[in-house]
């Protein structure tokens, strides 16, 4: 079969087609290939990749936001369960009179089972008020999840060029000294941690570090290396990490015994 130049070409055809049509018309004998191109072109998905690259944003945001919700609630079915926090918010539910109210006669009166999961209810709906959860367990804000952060950057970069400007002109042109959150802010990046994970410390640790003053390089140096030796302390007397090292050392990956029959 012979092709030429001026046979009719299809009306509505892409730069990337029209290479492959004339290709075909100067190198006849190579039909397999154009096969190929022909039917990989036809074949391909036509869907915008902007649609595919949304789709998965929102997917994802939508499994985040569930997934921060489901850590939340097990969180607070947590609280809810250790004495200390459940004798408090009861006590707070009877002072203002929430538990009296479960407890209707006549017409309104209803099970035991209801009543306690009301009361279940209204126990953990205090622990919620009163506790503020910090860490990975924390309540979810619909601004953390990815779609959100991916609209938002731009702010967030401006905002942070703004803070470093600022930064620089308080503490490096006019020398003045750190405040509690700056401080604490130095030390949170010398330990390499996220905020989420710095907020969940305890605040007597934070306190610990301000006393050693950490916010100094020097200190924080020194804290770092005690820290390592009770780490390594503690390795040594605990009974599994002697276990682990024992196997190592016998019967560790990569280990090759060769045993004759």
């Amino acid at each position: 079969m012979e092709f030429e130049r001026n046979s009719v070409e299809p009306r509505k055809i892409d730069e990337e087609t029209r290479k492959d049509y004339d290709y075909m018309l100067d190198h006849p004998e190579e039909y397999y290939r154009h096969y190929y191109h022909y039917y990989r072109r036809r074949l391909a998905p036509k869907v915008d990749v902007t649609i595919v690259i949304l789709v998965t944003v929102c997917a994802i945001s939508v499994f985040q936001f569930f997934s921060w919700w489901s850590s939340y609630n097990e969180a607070i079915n947590y609280l809810a369960s250790v004495p200390k926090y459940r004798i408090q918010a009861t006590e707070i539910a009877r002072q203002q009179g929430l538990l009296n109210k479960t407890k209707e006669k006549g017409k309104n009166r209803r099970s035991k089972e209801e009543i306690r999961e009301e009361e279940e209810e209204i126990i953990k709906d205090i622990i919620k008020n009163k506790i503020d959860i910090k860490g990975g367990y924390q309540k979810p804000k619909i601004y953390d999840i990815l779609l959100f952060q991916i609209l938002l950057a731009p702010f967030y970069w401006c905002k942070y060029i703004v803070w470093y400007c600022w930064w620089i002109y308080c503490f490096t042109i006019k020398g003045q000294e750190y405040g509690v959150e700056e401080k604490l802010y130095i030390i949170r990046r010398y330990m390499k941690m996220s905020q989420s994970q710095f907020d969940s410390l305890e605040d007597h640790q934070k306190q610990t570090f301000l006393e050693r003053q950490l916010w100094i390089r020097e200190n924080y140096e020194v804290y770092k290396r005690e820290q390592e030796e009770e780490l390594k302390k503690k390795m040594a007397i605990d009974p599994r990490w002697k276990r682990y090292r024992r196997w190592m050392k016998n019967e560790g990956p990569g280990r090759l015994t060769f045993i004759d029959d």
